[in-house]
């Protein structure tokens, strides 16, 4: 089958590998679609995220490996002792491996884990024909949801825990500092949460264009003092998302909020950054971070399902597997017109 391995940092090789076997409480899937993500592209670009030079306690592997973790397909084979999954079912993988048996696992928060990993960067993943995973980490996809939104539920489920782990209440105002895939299905996921104005902070237009198509204020903080424009129109926020990592929209998503209002943190953050607590104090505000998701899938594909969550409306490009490396990886890198491309791998 032809898969796209990770080697080294800028080293992605479409090459042809053995189709994997499903063990004992594993599930082979035939993929259809899966998402780029910026984790894929740390990882080609910088070599950040990738299991090298032990194998992960979990998956038993270690680079090189198949990148790819935003992915749905059809189900081509059971191991044993699975069951509620039958062959030819279609799917979306939730792609945390967990042991269930830490603290954190007891408790429900798997995504914690203390042996926490992803398919596609601690294991095998879904830029591939063939993908092996465990069977915890499938959920049944409805008839009415197609593989391309399936390989969204992942991205998705990132910025609808963020948005269900903040104190949002319906009406409430919300800024959303990058406009990149995750800042885009925040202010999807935020919208049906019931946010009643959304801005939308980020220096690149085309970002802006597809944030103000999914209902949000755009600005430019290229162009204008981000900070100062929102308090204009809007009084300040209740709920700031961070979800570009660096140091000015850090700064101005606590300069932002009301009193009483809240900072959450998406965005995987590589460098450290000051934050403003004497604001925080005098605002009594609260500042958290959000790692993933956990037991959220299903309310994730109900929500595409019932057309509360538009997911859709991100893709701006599909490609094919053997395009990954120049019209994926390289061009996410360079033109920033693009939110979420699609690599088609069924058909």
């Amino acid at each position: 089958m032809k898969a796209a391995v990770w080697y080294a940092k800028k080293d992605v090789r479409v090459e042809e590998r053995e189709i994997p076997v499903a063990q004992s409480g594993q599930v082979k899937i035939k993929v259809e679609y899966a998402g780029i993500c910026g984790s894929d592209l740390h990882a080609y670009h910088h070599g950040v995220g990738i299991q090298e030079g032990q194998n992960h306690p979990l998956s038993g592997q270690q680079a090189p490996l198949t990148l790819g973790h935003e992915f749905a397909g059809t189900v081509s084979k059971l191991g044993s002792d699975v069951s509620g999954i039958s062959i030819g079912d279609r799917v979306v993988v939730e792609p945390l491996y967990h042991c269930g048996q830490c603290e954190y696992c007891i408790q429900g928060r798997y995504n914690q884990c203390t042996q926490f990993g992803f398919v596609g960067l601690n294991g095998d993943g879904g830029f591939a024909e063939y993908v092996v995973v465990e069977a915890y980490m499938v959920h049944k996809l409805p008839d009415n949801v197609s593989f391309e939104e399936g390989a969204l539920v992942e991205p998705t489920a990132v910025a609808f825990h963020a948005v269900r782990h903040s104190k949002l209440k319906v009406g409430q105002k919300v800024a959303v500092y990058g406009a990149g895939p995750i800042g885009l299905l925040t202010i999807l996921s935020a919208k049906a949460a019931g946010a009643s104005e959304i801005y939308a902070v980020d220096v690149f237009e085309e970002r802006l264009n597809l944030a103000a198509k999914l209902g949000a204020i755009p600005v430019n903080s290229a162009q204008v003092n981000a900070t100062e424009v929102i308090l204009q129109q809007s009084c300040g926020i209740d709920i700031a998302f961070e979800a570009a990592g660096v140091q000015p929209t850090m700064d101005s998503a606590v300069a932002v909020i009301k009193k009483g209002g809240e900072v959450v943190v998406i965005a995987a953050i590589p460098n450290p950054l000051q934050v403003n607590f004497f604001d925080l104090l005098v605002k009594e505000a609260n500042l958290t971070a959000t790692l993933a998701y956990r037991h959220i899938f299903p309310e994730v594909i109900s929500l595409i399902a019932e057309g509360a969550l538009d997911v859709k409306q991100v893709i701006t490009k599909k490609i094919k597997l053997d395009d990954i490396v120049q019209e994926g990886l390289e061009l996410l890198m360079s033109d920033k017109s693009h939110a979420k491309i699609l690599v088609e791998i069924g058909g």
